[in-house]
């Protein structure tokens, strides 16, 4: 599991192509969320280019699954090329796949290595990224005399996505910066003499706002 407050990912699919002695390379990355969505993008690109002569991918998740694949070339030419090229951009949830058509010329096995690194770095050097912050989910119950004062620690802390519910008590739901939670929760204690409540979701969100 990753714990870092902000992660890089790319904003949006994207391919590329090279040629090397007749040799086609063609790169492709793709936001995942999970393994199982980076092997359903694998499948989907396998039956794509269901006539290339490998699909060699790497792909990182926040969970912390990580995997690549040299499928039949030859051992630490491509999949480990294309992990490198990953964690070289530091990004994550992510997935990048170099199918190659091979061209009748052999390149050898540094060439071959070289092939499939120039691929996966330019093909995400090409690539917008984009930085999510970590927030948790928080559920605030509190007093209607206390109003003011959570929605004052509502702006000082710039909580995002704020709902109002009315139940016996009002309730507000929203999201906070995952690195801003415990002084918020000390502020709120303090502010409101223990009188509120707060509930945290277990499962950080990231996101951009």
């Amino acid at each position: 599991m990753n714990n870092s407050e902000n992660i890089l990912v790319i904003k949006k699919s994207n391919t590329n192509k090279y040629k090397e002695k007749g040799s086609i390379f063609i790169g492709l990355a793709e936001k995942i969320n999970s393994a199982e969505e980076a092997n359903l993008f694998l499948q989907k690109i396998k039956k794509r280019y269901y006539d290339a002569t490998h699909h060699c991918y790497a792909y990182k998740t926040l969970s912390g699954d990580e995997k690549f694949s040299d499928d039949g070339e030859p051992n630490g030419t491509a999949g480990i090329r294309i992990s490198n090229a990953i964690k070289h951009y530091g990004l994550t949830n992510i997935i990048v796949i170099v199918v190659r058509y091979y061209g009748g010329t052999k390149l050898g096995v540094g060439p071959l290595g070289k092939a499939y690194s120039h691929t996966a770095l330019s093909l995400l050097e090409e690539t917008e990224f984009i930085s999510l912050t970590k927030y948790n989910k928080i559920k605030i119950t509190y007093r209607y005399e206390d109003s003011s004062k959570i929605h004052y620690l509502l702006s000082k802390f710039n909580c995002k996505n704020i709902s109002n519910n009315f139940e016996q008590l009002p309730i507000i739901t929203c999201l906070i910066e995952y690195n801003r939670l415990e002084a918020f929760a000390t502020n709120l204690k303090e502010s409101t003499k223990n009188n509120a409540r707060i509930k945290v979701d277990k499962i950080p969100i990231y996101t951009a706002f």
